[in-house]
C-alpha cells in the first residue's frame, strides 16, 4: 500500500491536532495538507509543509522594485508581469516540503534538479520493502527512432507479457537474495549498506523534497511537459494540480507563458516575421537545421 500503517497513524495524529496560526495561509494548500495522492502502483505525493502564497510573490516584488511596481494595479497583474519577463526571487518567496515514494530509477532523475533540499530513505539503517514499479502494459514500449532517449511504438500483447514477467520474476529473485544476505540466521549476514546495492532500481524509496516556486516551475516544466518520460511527468502532474490551488494566481500565469509558451530562435523569429509579410518559407530558406525546422513547424502548426 502506498502509506505504510505507521505513516498513516502519524497522519491522522496531525489531522487531530490542528494549530491556530499568525503566518498567512494559502486556503487551496490547506486542503492539501495530510492527504497522500496515489501515483504509479506504489507510489505517492503529500504536502508536509508550505510558506508562502501569491501575495508573498507580490510582497517580495513590491519591496524589491519600490515605485516601479505602482503602475501594476492588481496582484494578478505583477504576477504575470513578472513572469513574463523570467523575474526569480519574487516567486522564490514561496516553498513547498513534499513527502515522496517513488522508485529508485525515477528518484535518480527526479535529483538532477539540484536546486531542492532532500532527505532520503536510508537503506543503510533500514530495510527496503518489497515493492517494486511493475508498468502498466501500454505503458511498454520499443526504443523511439527519433529520440534516442524516448519511447516509440507501444509492444504486441505479448511481447509486453512477457517483458512483464522477465520484470516481475528479476525483481522478485533480486529482493529474496537480498533478504537472504541481510539474513543474520545462523549465519554473520552481509551489512544492509552492501547488500542493497543488488537491488533493482524498480524497488521504492521514500525522501522529503523541499524546493521555492521558481526552482518548482522549472521542474514542472521539464517533467510535466508531454515529452518527459510518464513515470516522472505523472508525478509532476500530481504535484502541480496542488500548486495550482496553492498559488492560483502564479499557476496560472506560469501556464500561460512556461507550459503554454514557447521561446523562439533568432531565426525562428525572422521566419515568422517573413511568413507575416506573405513570404513563403521553407526547411531550405530557413537557415536552420532539419530539427530546428521539424520543431519550428510543430510550434506553427499547433
Amino acid at each position: 500500500m502506498p502509506l505504510s500503517q505507521d505513516q498513516q497513524a502519524e497522519i491522522e495524529a496531525q489531522r487531530a491536532t490542528p494549530r491556530p496560526t499568525l503566518r498567512a495561509v494559502s486556503e487551496g494548500m490547506e486542503r492539501h495538507l495530510y492527504h497522500a495522492y496515489p501515483v504509479l502502483d506504489h507510489g505517492f505525493v503529500r504536502v508536509i509543509d508550505y510558506m508562502g502564497d501569491d501575495a508573498a510573490i507580490c510582497q517580495a516584488a513590491r519591496v524589491s522594485y519600490g515605485k516601479g511596481t505602482r503602475s501594476v494595479q492588481n496582484d494578478e497583474g505583477l504576477i504575470r508581469y513578472l513572469m513574463r519577463h523570467w523575474h526569480s526571487t519574487p516567486f522564490e518567496m514561496c516553498e513547498i516540503k513534499l513527502h515522496v515514494k517513488l522508485p529508485v530509477f525515477v528518484a535518480r532523475q527526479w535529483i538532477r534538479h539540484r536546486t531542492a533540499n532532500v532527505n532520503e530513505y536510508s537503506a543503510r539503517y533500514s530495510i527496503l520493502d518489497r515493492e517494486f514499479y511493475i508498468p502498466a502494459p501500454d505503458q511498454l514500449a520499443a526504443q523511439s527512432a527519433l529520440n534516442n532517449q524516448g519511447r516509440g511504438a507501444a509492444l504486441s500483447e505479448a511481447e509486453a507479457a512477457r517483458v512483464l514477467d522477465i520484470l516481475k520474476s528479476d525483481a522478485a529473485r533480486c529482493y529474496d537474495h537480498y533478504q537472504e544476505m541481510i539474513s543474520d540466521d545462523g549465519k554473520q549476514g552481509l551489512a544492509r549498506e552492501l547488500a542493497r546495492m543488488n537491488l533493482p532500481t524498480s524497488i521504492y524509496t521514500q525522501w522529503y523534497w523541499k524546493v521555492d516556486l521558481h526552482n518548482l516551475f522549472h521542474f514542472l516544466r521539464l517533467r510535466a511537459d508531454s515529452h518527459a518520460q510518464y513515470e516522472i511527468r505523472v508525478y509532476a502532474k500530481a504535484i502541480a494540480r496542488v500548486v495550482a490551488d496553492w498559488v492560483p494566481l502564479a499557476f496560472a500565469a506560469f501556464e500561460d507563458y512556461r507550459m503554454g509558451g514557447v521561446t523562439l530562435s533568432a531565426q525562428a523569429l525572422d521566419c515568422v516575421r517573413r511568413m507575416l509579410k506573405g513570404e513563403e518559407v521553407t526547411a531550405e530558406t530557413s537557415g536552420m537545421s532539419a530539427r530546428e525546422w521539424r520543431e519550428f513547424e510543430e510550434v506553427v502548426a499547433g
